[in-house]
C-alpha cells in the first residue's frame, strides 16, 4: 500500500488572537493563550508587541 501526503485530512483552522513584534526586522509572534504577561516583550528581540489575529491550526 502506498502512502501519499495528499491523502491527509485538512487541519481545522480558526482565527486566533496573537501578539506580534513591532520591530519590522523581526518575525516574532506568539499565541495570546501562551503569553504570561499583559503586554509581553518579543522573545526574539525584546521589542514591544501588539495584539493581532491570525488564522492558525486549532490546538487541543
Amino acid at each position: 500500500m502506498a502512502f501519499n501526503k495528499n491523502n491527509r485530512e485538512p487541519v481545522p483552522e480558526e482565527e486566533t488572537a496573537i501578539w506580534t513584534c513591532t520591530n519590522d526586522d523581526c518575525l516574532g509572534w506568539m499565541r495570546d493563550a501562551y503569553s504570561f504577561d499583559k503586554e509581553p516583550k518579543c522573545p526574539l528581540c525584546q521589542s514591544d508587541m501588539v495584539r493581532a489575529t491570525r488564522t492558525l491550526p486549532v490546538l487541543d
